[in-house]
């Protein structure tokens, strides 16, 4: 290549790692030509340095090029302008391969000033034919091109392999029709350009110097940035094929750009040919051509009769599975599948998720892998039947043995003893000769050597000489386990049955002697001081066994155990008192029918709250307490069966375990190669055993076996993303390979084929259709809305309702009124929604009587039975008229030159001469209640944060402690965090991938449950007749064992259609104009809200006695809510707000998302579009549509679409609309503008948080010393009174300081606000008195007004919390302080800095520091 501006080394070689006096070598290095040889991987470069640069640092800096991009050479050479390239040898202007420089994707306020750069078109490219048609790459021999001497060479070689190829291209590429100026010729299935010419290749392939290639893959991402001011775009968006990722870059003109910018979207398969080049380091992709591709076809389950999955786990499986629940179900739906299971780890939380994707198109069958303890019968004192007495002959028996293991080792000693009548009246002993060496350790462990052994009887003769011996008496050992093992595997070599019933005295000990705490032979013989004894050797060991049982007799005889038999019950009564800690295993428990779903749920619930030890535990016992409607299976390789067979145990044990479990279940033997990593089982063929001893077990038993994957993710490609998150968790085997994803019926008859075709049928497909059409169709949540009762609810609801309807509107309400009326209120009580609005109510009327206004968000402003009802102050009605005299009304206004009533002129009352209220904000009752009023009401509201407690325990008085629960959240892994897990495990690895590629790893990790919480005010209420159980589980948030906060385990959002939610939030702006009425005695409702002088602060500060402040710009809105940020700041400058409506416009603009920016400021501005015309809050949508004669139902659903992002989003439109929109003449940029907008705010919340920020903002007009000092008490978040009291100079010093910082904390930024109201309040001519020891309080600045002038609280010294200011108020009461030293014994919590900071404050003038007399 050649570049006439020349390009900086390290912008196309950006991953060079330089340091030092190298780096500033590399930073003046200028490329002036390049040459790229791809078969022996080099790169030949013309560079010129700004300075003479040694000899050593250009070797480093060609060393670094070389490890940085995998090249075997890179040189740099410095020509002599005598050697510079010939005039005729410099080429046609082509691209460059390194694009990085010409097309950086930065800031779009950071581009407009720069032109934007001609893009070739397409022929001026070199052309490389088609992939059918390209010629075989030359390999040696005569072909291969001489190795270039010159930099002249250099480039001579490149011109002329490129003029090759073109004339090879232009010589078969077909002609193409002559296009006419402006006509846009189609061309099916490209978005740009004419053609994809060269065969797209794997992204793992693509690489800085193939200089053009073509990918194709999924788009994951968009990141298009407008250009405005250059009518420009930097189109960018990512591809992968999953082998890599590559970003797709290119600045382009608008008109260029609306084919990419309406083409793209997210989830296509696109096929892109362009241009490689560095940006920033990174590779990326400038597109001459962009074609739709087909998808890649999606894995099918053909076989004619499908299978079941039984075991699922979805991504609130925590940190562990990926499986998006929804794309689980319409898998399972389009394979054709009955049913699946969805089985997560001890929770439920995607069982409502499920419920909406299966509709009636799929059973969904409830289940969860419980984390299981088996508290029952583990580890039973006694193995078999045994009806005789305690006092019958039993055989107390010991053996050594090689080792642990009764598969590999054999029998080295037994020993024996009978205990009859609580005395030993005979004993057996013998060695045996194990046929191989003793181990060294077990020879210093027992004492037994090879002579010893040596002429003892075979294995085979010492076991049936001691079993003869034995006969049928019952036999009993300490850990009989360990010693029946090996009896029983002997006896199964020699083909000689084994039934002898056992007693294990170790069990027997743990749960007669619960105290002991260690349970070895010699310390239970201790503690029951019996005579010392070797141990180690069978013969004493065996005695001390009978010796044990007598003792353990006396204790079972006390306890009314009079046969062997009933030993293991009573063991269960005494073991229910002791609580053992255990690793749990896994347990599938699936839920039959509607009883085992509750459960179900009961379980959960318990688990968390009563078991909850680093997991939620489910006992056995409780479990058997509950099992009615459950299914219960054996689970995974960490169930309880799996573990016991490879524990080795003997065949009874394992039928006593699989008896207890409806059916048992296999997996494929991949999902088990962990026990080939660490030894346990020896190849392949071993895990396939372990499979067939379950199917032989299920036979014996007449039990199903089920053939599960333990799905954990939907596609084999996923699995990565799985690793990310288990090395995120610190798993040291987060790279083992498991492919435990989504398996067709085929794949899994394929994996279980050894079984032999019958049984391999039954197991995949069988037997786990009829486990599913054992469990009925259940709703996870019952249907309908269960609202709580309160007496006569309906009643009271239309009490209130007229009462205040007739005090407003007189004894005959205008037809308006009481249409509006009859639209709500009878519908409200039809579907049993009064008890909604009655709780609310009654919420709201107890925050009244204690003195705070409540503010209500959401859209229930939008009901006028709320307004009537007194849950919101805001009138839904249009704008208009009344009189608080006679209560005539006046509803002839013009709605569209007053778009509230606040802004209509004043009016003298036509029948009584009063000054009449003005009222209305025409706000639609359909976006409340949906089209029909169907919704479920979603009543939300903002209490002062100082009830917001009381509030919540109102509630509880309501509805009783039993039947309210705070609603539950689940917290996943966000985009961000995702990200840091990504690059971990990456820096861990060393491991170096494209921006894109870490872009889609961390895409595929974000979504998967890492925690749960609490709503902050989110409380859910259960009917007194029913339980929670009847609804969902419960648990601590964050699974705290210690919170005494119980939360509902679904989110609260899938509940809010069956259960009765309250949103009681805290909020700042009610305790502030609750001090603000306490500081002045002025009602606040009682403000107009056309106040001129308050409405002129949102366009000038001229009121406030300062204009144009340098710091604090134009407006005076600075402290108000809804109007204080910077943001909403620029919103005034731009729209000069006159009235309340476009106050209400401007809070809709900036609570959306693309509202304003890019969209609603773009049109005012431009004068397009006036602030009334644009979209500003939902509900203007609805009423513009109608207004121009769009059907209304149609313009709901359509306002419902835009105000929740589906039209962004790049769903479909409904159907028709555009054109009914341009058939009623919708303007262009109207539509266009929905096109934009991702969430609309709905006008009543708008209402309601704008008439809160006009009243406060009279305060500050009006009442302004009372402001400050409610301002600074409730609404700064950062108060330091060292940098705020100490004057002008000192507040604008500690502002200038914060913002000369590159890099500014979140209590920085909060404190720089507050010091704008500081630098506000000095400017209005107040300012702060000293901190006192006896005037200031705690937390609340105090005003003197005489002095215009606020006295700082003791919360404002830094670091000196509540407790501390407390305890000085506290203690200062009725007394003085004769010291520093007196303050600080008083006051414990106040340190010596804070009484440095105190004085400093002037807190502590004339105070000494000791209470000491000094005489002289």
């Amino acid at each position: 290549m050649r570049d006439k501006q020349g390009i900086p080394l390290l912008q196309m070689f950006a991953q060079c790692a330089l340091h030092g006096a190298t780096l500033e070598a590399a930073q003046s290095c200028i490329i002036w030509d390049a040459a790229i040889h791809q078969a022996s991987r080099s790169v030949d470069l013309e560079v010129s340095f700004s300075y003479p640069i040694p000899p050593d640092q250009v070797a480093a800096i060609q060393q670094s090029i070389c490890l940085a991009y995998g090249l075997q050479a890179a040189t740099l050479r410095q020509p002599q302008p005598a050697a510079q390239p010939t005039p005729e040898l410099v080429p046609e202007p082509v691209p460059a391969p390194v694009p990085a420089s010409a097309e950086p994707v930065v800031d779009a306020g950071a581009r407009d000033d720069i032109p934007l750069p001609e893009e070739p078109p397409e022929e001026a490219f070199p052309q490389e034919p088609c992939w059918e048609e390209l010629p075989p790459e030359p390999v040696g021999g005569v072909d291969a091109p001489p190795i270039p001497n010159t930099p002249a060479d250099v480039f001579a070689q490149t011109e002329a392999l490129r003029q090759a190829a073109m004339k090879k291209a232009m010589a078969n590429r077909p002609s193409m029709p002559v296009k006419k100026k402006g006509q846009l010729k189609p061309v099916v299935g490209m978005i740009l350009g004419k053609s994809i010419r060269t065969k797209p290749i794997p992204m793992s392939e693509v690489r800085l110097d193939l200089r053009r290639v073509t990918v194709t893959g999924k788009v994951f991402g968009i990141d298009h940035r407008e250009l405005k001011k250059r009518n420009a775009w930097v189109i960018r968006f990512y591809v992968t094929d999953n082998t890599n990722s590559v970003t797709v870059s290119k600045f382009m003109e608008n008109r260029a750009a609306k084919p990419i910018l309406e083409g793209i979207k997210k989830g296509m398969y696109v096929t892109v040919e362009g241009k490689l080049g560095l940006y920033n380091g990174d590779l990326e992709l400038s597109p001459f051509a962009i074609a739709e591709a087909e998808a890649p076809p999606a894995r099918k389950d053909r076989a004619e009769e499908k299978r079941v999955e039984l075991h699922l786990h979805t991504r609130f499986s925590k940190m562990d599975a990926l499986t998006e629940v929804k794309d689980a179900v319409k898998r399972a739906i389009s394979w054709g599948h009955k049913a699946i299971a969805i089985t997560d780890h001890g929770i439920a939380q995607a069982f409502p998720d499920a419920a909406s994707a299966a509709g009636d198109k799929i059973k969904v069958i409830y289940g969860v892998e419980g984390y299981f303890v088996n508290d029952v019968d583990d580890r039973v004192v006694v193995h078999g039947d045994c009806p005789l007495s305690i006092d019958t002959e039993i055989v107390c028996f010991d053996i050594e043995t090689t080792g642990l293991s009764r598969k590999r080792d054999v029998i080295t000693e037994i020993g024996a003893v009978v205990l009859k009548n609580g005395e030993v009246v005979d004993q057996y002993n013998t060695f045996v000769n194990p046929a191989r060496p003793i181990p060294r350790n077990i020879v210093e462990l027992t004492g037994i050597t090879d002579s010893m052994v040596a002429d003892a009887p075979s294995q085979e003769e010492a076991l049936n000489a001691f079993l003869d011996w034995v006969g049928d008496r019952p036999l009993a050992a300490h850990n009989a386990e360990f010693d029946m093992g090996f009896l029983a595997e002997g006896c199964a070599r020699m083909g000689r049955p084994f039934t002898n019933p056992s007693i294990d005295t170790l069990i027997l000990a743990q749960n007669l002697l619960p105290d002991l705490g260690k349970y070895k032979l010699d310390i239970v013989a201790e503690h029951l001081k019996l005579p010392a004894f070797n141990h180690h050797r069978a013969c004493d060991d065996a005695a001390m066994v009978g010796y044990m049982l007598m003792p353990f007799r006396r204790m079972l005889g006390d306890l009314g155990v009079e046969r062997i038999d009933q030993i293991n019950g009573k063991m269960l009564q005494l073991r229910s008192a002791v609580k053992r800690r255990q690793k749990p295993g896994h347990v599938i428990l699936l839920a039959k029918n509607q009883s085992g779903l509750r459960n179900l749920y009961k379980l959960i619930s318990l688990s968390h709250l009563e078991h909850f030890h680093r997991f939620p535990i489910m006992p056995k016992s409780l479990i058997n307490e509950n099992r009615e409607g459950l299914i219960v299976g054996s689970a995974c390789a960490a169930g309880e069966l799996f573990k016991a067979i490879l524990d080795h145990k003997d065949w009874r044990e394992l039928r006593r375990i699989a008896s207890w479990y409806d059916f048992l279940e296999i997996q494929p033997i991949c999902n088990n190669f962990f026990l080939l990593d660490k030894g346990t089982i020896v190849d392949e063929e071993g895990l396939r055993d372990l499979n067939r001893t379950i199917v032989k077990l299920a036979k014996e038993l007449n039990k199903p076996v089920c053939a599960t994957g333990d799905v954990h993710f939907l596609d084999p490609e996923q699995e990565q993303f799985r690793h990310i998150l288990l090395n995120a968790s610190g798993f040291s085997d987060a790279d083992k390979s498991l492919p435990i994803y989504f398996k067709t019926t085929d794949e899994m008859l394929d994996e279980f084929a050894y079984l032999g075709a019958e049984d391999c049928r039954k197991v995949v497909i069988d037997n786990p259709n009829h486990i599913a059409k054992m469990c009925d169709v259940i709703p996870p949540l019952p249907k309908g809305l269960f609202a709580p009762k309160l007496e006569n609810s309906a009643e009271e609801l239309e009490r209130l309702v007229y009462e205040k309807a007739h005090r407003l509107y007189g004894d005959e309400l205008p037809k308006i009124v009481q249409d509006r009326i009859d639209l709500e209120l009878p519908g409200i009580i039809q579907r049993k929604y009064d008890v909604i609005y009655m709780s609310a109510q009654k919420l709201v009327a107890d925050s009244m009587e204690h003195g705070y206004l409540v503010g209500s968000r959401g859209s229930v402003g939008s009901s006028i039975v709320a307004f009537l009802s007194g849950i919101t102050e805001v009138n839904s009605l249009p704008p208009h008229y009344r009189c608080p005299n006679c209560r005539y009304s006046d509803f002839d206004t013009d709605i569209e030159k007053y778009g509230c009533g606040a802004d209509l002129p004043d009016k003298i009352c036509p029948h009584c001469g009063t000054p009449m209220d003005k009222d209305g904000f025409n706000i639609p009752f359909e976006t409340f209640l949906g089209y029909g009023g169907t919704k479920v009401p979603d009543i939300d509201l903002n209490f002062s944060g100082e009830y917001q407690a009381k509030a919540h325990q109102h509630t509880f008085e309501l509805f009783g402690e039993s039947h309210v629960f705070k609603a539950g959240t689940v917290g996943t892994v966000a985009e961000q965090t995702a990200y840091g897990y990504v690059l971990k495990y990456l820096e861990e690895r060393n491991l170096t991938v494209s921006e894109a590629e870490k872009a889609r790893l961390a895409a595929g990790c974000t979504n998967v449950k890492r925690t749960t919480g609490q709503h902050p005010g989110g409380m859910v209420v259960i009917p007194a007749d029913k339980e929670i159980y009847d609804f969902c589980p419960v648990q601590h948030p964050a699974d705290d064992p210690h919170s005494d906060i119980i939360t509902t385990h679904f989110e609260y959002h899938s509940m809010e259609d069956n259960l009765l939610k309250l949103d009681m939030l805290g909020h700042d702006d009610p305790t502030m104009i609750k001090m603000l009425q306490d500081l002045t005695g002025v009602d606040p409702q009682k403000i107009h809200l056309d106040d001129k002088d308050t409405m002129s602060i949102f366009c000038s500060s001229k009121v406030l006695g300062f204009e144009n402040d340098p710091v604090l710009g134009p407006t005076g809105s600075c402290g108000i809510p809804e109007f204080g940020t910077s943001f909403t700041r620029g919103m005034l400058i731009d729209t000069q707000p006159k009235n309340f409506d476009t106050l209400l416009r401007l809070s809709g603009f900036s609570h959306g998302t693309d509202v304003w920016l890019g969209n609603a400021k773009d049109l005012i501005l431009s004068g397009t579009a006036s602030v009334t015309e644009a979209i500003g809050c939902r509900d203007d949508i609805m009423l513009y549509l109608i207004s121009m004669g769009v059907d209304e139902l149609r313009s709901f659903k359509f306002m419902e679409a835009v105000r929740k992002g589906v039209i962004h989003k790049g769903k479909s439109w409904p159907d028709g609309i555009v054109e009914e929109m341009q058939e009623h003449n919708i303007p262009e940029w109207y539509i266009e503008s929905c096109r934009k907008i991702k969430y609309l705010f709905p006008k009543a919340h708008a209402v309601a948080y704008v008439t809160m920020a006009f009243r406060i903002a009279w305060f500050k007009v009006h009442r302004p010393l009372a402001f400050y000092a409610a301002y600074f008490s409730i609404r700064a978040k950062a108060v330091d009174a060292t940098c705020m009291c100490l004057g002008m100079d000192v507040c604008k010093a500690k502002m200038a300081e914060i913002k000369a910082k590159d890099k500014v904390s979140d209590v920085e930024d909060k404190m720089y606000t507050t010091l704008e109201m500081c630098y506000e309040f000095y400017l209005r001519g107040f300012t702060f008195g000293k901190m006192d020891l006896y005037q200031s309080v705690a937390k609340d600045f105090i005003m003197v007004e005489e002095k215009k002038m606020l006295i700082p609280p003791f919360v404002s010294i830094p670091g000196l919390g509540e407790a501390a200011a407390e305890s000085i108020v506290e203690q200062r009461q009725g007394r003085e302080f004769i010291s520093v030293e007196e303050l600080v014994d008083a006051c414990p919590k106040v340190s010596k800095a804070h009484v440095e900071q105190l004085r400093h404050m002037g807190a502590l003038d004339d105070l000494p520091d000791t209470s000491q007399l000094t005489l002289f």
